[in-house]
């Protein structure tokens, strides 16, 4: 979906802020996060009652979620990972462990680590009862700002045509969430940001 010139500029330079600051990260420090994350996520009521959650497999400087997906699976979860299209739109598959994910090169794409399990259709995801979205910021109206790849504005049209309505967490830094994010009409709001110090919830 095309942005407007003076939204899609602030929108980009925020980005560039934001992983700037995530490539100033130390290793130490992301994995001590990723690790505090696991734990903060499930105190969320949205996950913790969830029984299906659609999840991702972080890459690069991104919060890390390779814990919280081990987490989830022991707490019962079925646990749903993407399996990126060639338009960049998102298909779905089971997570059944570490053992089960593989890396998937996709041309001109970072290299992904995705579920080898039976792809399941993008419309698998309507079936879940939360939904973890990748981002780089929320702010306190719960407005999320993504990467730019549009690939889960895809995911959200798609809930939305289906009416289904699961809880959307976004998984964040601590200083990620900021006072205000460049918005647009298609943007859609979160429930609940959850961070390695805690959990912001959003009011619908």
């Amino acid at each position: 979906m095309a942005e407007n010139p003076p939204t899609a500029s602030a929108k980009a330079e925020l980005r560039r802020e934001l992983l700037a600051a995530r490539r100033a990260l130390s290793l130490e420090n992301r994995r001590a996060a990723a690790a505090a994350l696991a734990v903060s996520s499930l105190e969320l009521p949205e996950l913790a009652c969830a029984r299906t959650v659609a999840a991702y497999v972080s890459i690069g400087t991104e919060p890390g979620t390779r814990e919280l997906l081990d987490a989830l699976r022991a707490a019962g979860k079925r646990v749903l990972l993407p399996l990126l299209l060639p338009d960049n739109d998102l298909d779905w598959a089971a997570y059944e462990g570490p053992a089960t994910l593989a890396e998937a090169a996709h041309p001109g794409k970072m290299r992904l680590l995705e579920p080898t399990g039976p792809a399941l259709g993008p419309d698998a995801v309507t079936s879940a009862d939360a939904v973890l979205l990748p981002g780089l910021a929320v702010d306190g109206r719960g407005m999320r700002l993504g990467r730019g790849g549009g690939s889960y504005d895809r995911v959200l049209e798609r809930l939305e045509r289906a009416g289904a309505h699961p809880a959307l967490v976004v998984l964040l830094y601590d200083d990620e969430v900021v006072a205000r994010v460049p918005e647009e009409p298609h943007d859609h709001p979160v429930q609940a940001v959850a961070t390695p110090s805690g959990v912001h919830r959003f009011s619908p």
